[in-house]
């Protein structure tokens, strides 16, 4: 754990000595072409063609949450999918796993307001440039997407917020800049309108990776989903799920996605943008790209150090992953035997899991005790070792094994892809009418890609409400959805108080014994309701008096 510090310093001041010398480069040709003052780029430069604003435009895109900014700590380590492994060190567990944060220490999302003002300063400019009009409505609906996308990340977090469609200016408007909070079902149907607006004038397709109408809809639905979940949807209304899931069936129908054929390399660069990918944050590899595999992975290979293990799967998360039979492990019938845990498991979970005798980067890893192994259990927090008995392999790719900020990734990182868009539709109809054939059909599919045989006929309503979420999870498994899930469904107050698990491998009489045990520092707590938000930051609030505190946290 001492040495996080010195990996987090070590990449930062990689990317900055890269940014520097962009920033130095692009200064030179300037000055050497006599395009712009050496101190700045004027605004009238800045605007002065299409080319020019498009790279204003890039410089939004770069803002995108939920990747490339966490991925020290990842939200997912936020929900019970996964332990961080340098716990002692990392927000996710000396400050949200014990419930212990206040406006005054909150890893907020607040910081999002950034990005909403550029998008507002780009609308403004280029609304008023003689651009050409099929460029102007592409690329302003590129950016109104990208706001409604900022807006979504931070509401689902703090709830209702200001919203706030114009360029701020203090010396021009004075106290008018202090806005108050929008409730959140205005916040949503802000997001809601933009997407509604904006998607006729976005391509269904585009080969160079920016919004389309399937993003469109896809952060149109999410939303829609999040508003009918039970965290706002108190009463049960049927409608808010309809409308939900005719947004998914729009894109069902559009029939531009498709799942990618296998599960295992559809995260990986050599697959960037395949079909089942909708929107995803873009990484440019070498010193700007993805620190995936060497912050999150196994901790040691072939005897060097290869990965942080900052994403260790805890036991409640291995224990969703069904039988190579379809069934999950508590049925009587899914022939699931304590002893011996992982046989006869289905696909995903040999894909996604490091397991102890599991096979990666060319080695086997051995996380039981006993054998010396840096790879063994960690339940004592003394070092970056997992503190589950597990390690991630979803979506890592050997080739980039390499503990620190050494041969980064150019994988994308996925926000919206198609298997979410089939079991976000399932979960909407089936609460809407019930499940009817279509809704075994989206599911079917996501399980027949990973060879498991179709759900049982006959189910009802709460039956296959619970198949549509154990589905949703594992094939959604750290890919930063579970936190939200929890949050949406109210489930936090269940899921993250107590104990979260690991495993314990041992030899006894020469025979491999398998108990399930409290993770390293696994104690976790969340106070209802006041946690389903978190506080705005108070910072926020010191700036402008008019923002409310949500409640609980005054």
């Amino acid at each position: 754990m001492e040495k996080i510090t010195e990996i987090k310093s070590e990449y930062l001041f990689t990317l900055f000595i890269v940014l520097l010398t962009m920033i130095f480069f692009t200064s030179s040709c300037n000055d050497s072409l006599n395009i712009t003052p050496k101190s700045s780029v004027s605004d009238e430069t800045l605007w002065e063609n299409e080319s020019t604003a498009t790279l204003f435009l890039n410089g939004i895109y770069a803002n995108i949450p939920g990747s490339i900014y966490n991925q020290f700590d990842a939200e997912e380590n936020w929900s019970d999918n996964s332990i961080n492994g340098a716990v002692s060190s990392e927000y996710s567990w000396i400050t949200y796993a014990h419930a212990a944060y206040t406006p005054d220490n909150v890893l907020h999302f607040w910081g999002n307001f950034n990005a909403v003002r550029k998008c507002n300063l780009f609308i403004e400019k280029v609304s008023e440039r003689p651009f050409s009009e099929n460029w102007k409505k592409q690329h302003l609906a590129e950016v109104r997407f990208l706001r409604a996308y900022f807006y979504m990340w931070m509401c689902t977090a703090h709830g209702g917020l200001p919203i706030i469609t114009d360029v701020l200016n203090y010396q021009e408007q004075g106290d008018e800049i202090f806005r108050s909070r929008n409730t959140i079902e205005e916040t949503f149907q802000f997001i809601i309108n933009e997407c509604n607006e904006i998607v006729n004038d976005l391509p269904l397709k585009s080969p160079e990776g920016r919004i389309t109408q399937g993003a469109a809809l896809a952060l149109k639905g999410y939303c829609e989903l999040f508003w009918a979940s039970p965290l706002y949807n108190i009463d049960n209304n049927k409608n808010r799920w309809e409308v939900a899931a005719l947004t998914y069936k729009r894109i069902i129908d559009s029939k531009v996605y498709d799942l990618f054929p296998d599960y295992n390399s559809m995260f990986l660069e050599e697959n960037n943008g395949n079909i089942e990918t909708i929107f995803a944050y873009h990484y440019l590899g070498g010193s700007l790209g993805s620190s995936h595999e060497g912050l999150h992975g196994v901790r040691m290979t072939k005897g060097a150090m290869t990965g942080w293990a900052l994403m260790n799967p805890t036991q409640e998360i291995v224990d969703e992953y069904f039988m190579a039979n379809g069934l999950p492990i508590g049925d009587p019938k899914s022939g699931y035997n304590p002893q011996s845990p992982y046989e006869n498991r289905e696909k995903r979970f040999y894909q996604s899991i490091v397991f102890d005798g599991a096979e990666w980067n060319g080695d086997v890893i051995y996380t039981r005790t006993g054998m010396g192994s840096g790879n063994e259990i960690d339940l004592t927090a003394t070092n970056e070792r997992t503190g589950t008995g597990y390690y991630l392999k979803k979506a890592m790719n050997s080739k980039h094994a390499a503990a620190g900020s050494n041969g980064l990734s150019s994988a994308d990182f996925i926000l919206f892809r198609y298997a979410e868009i089939l079991l976000s539709y399932a979960e909407a109809q089936n609460e809407a009418v019930g499940p009817d054939q279509s809704v075994y059909d989206a599911v079917n599919r996501v399980r027949a890609r990973v060879e498991l045989p179709p759900l049982a006929e006959g189910l009802t309503k709460d039956e296959m409400r619970v198949a549509i979420h154990q589905e949703r999870r594992v094939e959604l498994a750290f890919e930063n959805k579970r936190w939200r899930d929890l949050l949406r469904l109210k489930i936090a107050e269940n899921k993250l108080n107590g104990t979260l698990h690991g495993m314990l491998v041992e030899v006894e009489n020469e025979k491999l014994t398998y108990k399930v045990v409290p993770a390293c520092e696994g104690e976790v707590n969340f106070i209802s309701p006041k946690n389903y938000l978190l506080p705005i930051p108070q910072a926020a609030i010191d700036r402008n008096p008019n923002l409310e505190q949500n409640p609980g946290y005054n």
